[in-house]
């Protein structure tokens, strides 16, 4: 005996329907019956449109009726062009905020057709909690302040590529009012490190931070002197946990360096191509942030650092060594350098990583153009009792001995190597068969045949593409 949808109880069909993740899907499910068709309109609480939404404020309004419990919006127009039709305007974002009174989270990328009076609608939506732009034009610091202000639970705001956006009154009302605790800032040429003082006791509240500044446009910054005891006396990060810096000069007492020495409750901290970083600023980390679980570094080549600072980088296995003395919950360690070579203003070697790996519960170990480590490196590893995956690139002293060495390894089960030119099918040998490795991940390695790899574990994923060589 068969059974009809109509048989199934609500509460089933919608856990059913709101299992099926695939927006593709969950539109052919909603044509089977009018009782799906109902559910999935009022279940449906995501959505992302972009140029197939013609003519734009119509198609949007149709949207909007129709799924009236939408949380979660993101509109994009990347890859758009003018025949494409008009792009979603200010009219479209006054249709949502009329329309969609649960709304919660929305992304805008890429549209180029809306200004600081869209941004004005939005701040009527009571329930808006994040917001994040992305490469919107049109919006100015006027526009984010007005909807700062009217969108009181605004907990996360975004901003990538918005060209005329400065910090003045915005980031002080955040401050001051808002409750803010996720904040990136992305590529915006009109904000600098320095600016981001004027958030004061907001940084109390920031649970996620990311700063990126485009190196290619920047230009060396003459820093305010009178902010540095700001900085020093004022800054408030403690309930900070993730910290994300990218082509940042961070001198020492001043700006976002700061943050190194304050934050009690970081536990991920990225710092890339940031210039400035001393020992001391990494021995002061250690010693406040002891729940530090994950730490990547990228060090900037000689050339970027003479441009910007006249004093030598220092950034020794001391920083190394005072991290696997005050950070022992450190279980993701990701080390590289921004060019080829070892840049000789750093005094990393490989006994500082072997202290770290052997003093901290490593679980994920990244090591990027890191010229010297090597077999005895390896043979270090192999006695590392949780070291789960293991990521290299252009590591190009480690051999077929080294690698011979991962059937050794107690709990390694993912091994990722990336133009890694010391290493043949010879490295394998050991591993055809074992099943020690469910991972293998093999790509722009000369030496290393696809052949060669075959039943060395679980899943190997293999791919060669030697134009980097050329």
């Amino acid at each position: 005996m068969g059974f009809l949808v109509e048989d199934f109880p609500k509460e089933l069909l919608v856990d059913i329907v709101k299992r099926i993740e695939r927006t593709a899907d969950r539109n052919s499910i909603s044509l089977v019956c009018k009782r799906l068709y109902e559910i999935d309109r009022e279940h449906r609480d995501f959505l992302k449109v972009g140029s197939g939404l013609h003519p734009a404020t119509e198609a949007l309004t149709a949207l909007c009726l129709r799924f009236a419990n939408i949380k979660t919006l993101e509109i994009t127009y990347f890859g758009w062009m003018s025949n494409s039709g008009k792009q979603l305007d200010n009219q479209g974002l006054f249709v949502l905020c009329s329309n969609c009174p649960l709304l919660t989270e929305l992304t805008l990328s890429f549209c180029s057709f809306i200004n600081d009076s869209g941004l004005a609608y939005l701040s009527s939506c009571p329930k808006l909690r994040s917001l994040k732009l992305n490469f919107a034009q049109s919006i100015s610091s006027n526009g984010i302040l007005s909807l700062v202000v009217g969108c009181k639970n605004l907990s996360a705001l975004h901003l990538i590529r918005c060209m005329r956006v400065t910090s003045v009154e915005w980031l002080a009302y955040l401050g001051q009012f808002g409750k803010l605790q996720d904040l990136s800032i992305k590529y915006c040429k009109g904000i600098s490190e320095d600016d981001m003082i004027k958030l004061g006791p907001g940084w109390n509240n920031l649970r996620h931070f990311e700063f990126e500044m485009d190196a290619y446009y920047r230009h060396p910054k003459v820093y305010d002197n009178s902010l540095t005891e700001k900085w020093a006396n004022h800054l408030n990060c403690e309930n900070l946990r993730e910290l994300i810096l990218v082509n940042c000069i961070l001198p020492r007492s001043r700006g976002l360096c700061c943050l190194l020495w304050r934050c009690e409750a970081l536990i991920r901290l990225n710092l890339d191509m940031c210039i400035g970083v001393k020992d001391s600023d990494m021995i002061a980390l250690s010693q406040k942030s002891r729940n530090l679980r994950s730490i990547s570094i990228r060090i900037p080549s000689r050339y970027f650092v003479s441009i910007y600072q006249t004093s030598s980088l220092r950034f020794s296995d001391e920083s190394l060594t005072a991290l696997s003395i005050g950070c022992l919950l450190l279980e993701v360690f990701e080390l590289s350098f921004s060019d080829g070579e070892f840049p000789s203003l750093s005094c990393l070697t490989q006994s500082g990583i072997l202290t770290l790996i052997q003093s901290c519960p490593i679980r994920i170990l990244v090591l990027d153009s890191t010229c010297f480590f090597n077999d005895i490196g390896m043979e270090a590893l192999s006695t590392a009792p949780y070291l789960q995956t293991l990521k290299l690139v252009k590591c190009q002293e480690v051999t077929d001995e080294g690698m011979q060495l991962i059937a050794c390894f107690p709990c390694l089960t993912t091994l990722s190597l990336c133009k890694c030119l010391g290493i043949t099918d010879d490295g394998f040998k050991l591993l055809i068969g074992l099943h020690k490795l469910d991972l293998l991940i093999v790509e722009d390695c000369p030496q290393i045949s696809e052949d060669g790899v075959q039943r060395a574990a679980r899943v190997v994923s293999y791919k060669q593409d030697l134009s980097w060589l050329y």
